[in-house]
């Protein structure tokens, strides 16, 4: 960028140029031989200067042979120049993203057949017990162990109260408390009908 010198009887100045606010920037009164700094060459030392004069080729090689290998290995694709540990990696990630795709179609059919399908009235309502079933005989065992665990924690409770160790149970432990009755009745309904 050349900078814009304006020349009369009182000397050489730099123009007043506009800033990118635009406001605007007073002229420069300037020496002869003044240089801006924008316009001074970047220094460079020998080793810079020698690399940048050194050509890209081998001594005593032929552009055209440089061209035909440099095409050649284009044509060979990018895992020319990888290690076997980057192809492994390459392939891998090629693979998953595949997998990706795949997922990723089948999850779009799958989401058109669920839009396809309408539910009657009937198939709305859910039912996790159909009625006339019982649970297995595995499902109650589970269920009398479950309602002894919880009174075995009430009879805890009433104990830690009576021994005056719990001195004011807070809601949810009332609440226990006077689920023991109930639980004890269904406890006795299922240990009836095994």
């Amino acid at each position: 960028m050349a900078t814009p010198y304006v020349t009369d009887e009182s000397g050489k100045y730099i123009a007043a140029t506009q800033r990118p606010d635009g406001t605007w920037r007073k002229p420069r009164r300037v020496k002869d031989g003044y240089v801006p700094q924008e316009e001074v060459p970047v220094y460079e030392n020998k080793y810079v200067k020698f690399f940048k004069s050194k050509p890209d080729l081998p001594p005593g090689m032929n552009p055209e042979d440089a061209a035909q290998a440099s095409s050649g290995a284009e044509k060979q694709g990018d895992a020319a120049g990888l290690s076997k540990t980057a192809k492994r990696n390459m392939k891998r990630k090629e693979k998953r993203k595949q997998q990706s795709q795949t997922q990723q179609e089948d999850v779009k059919a799958l989401s058109e057949e669920l839009d396809g399908v309408k539910l009657s009235e009937d198939e709305k309502r859910v039912n996790p017990e159909p009625e006339g079933t019982d649970p297995t005989a595995a499902e109650k065992a589970k269920k009398i162990k479950n309602l002894r665990k919880k009174l075995r924690q009430v009879e805890e409770l009433q104990q830690k109260i009576s021994s005056g160790e719990l001195k004011s149970p807070s809601k949810e432990q009332l609440d226990k408390l006077g689920r023991g009755q109930a639980l004890q009745a269904e406890l006795q309904l299922l240990e009836g009908d095994l």
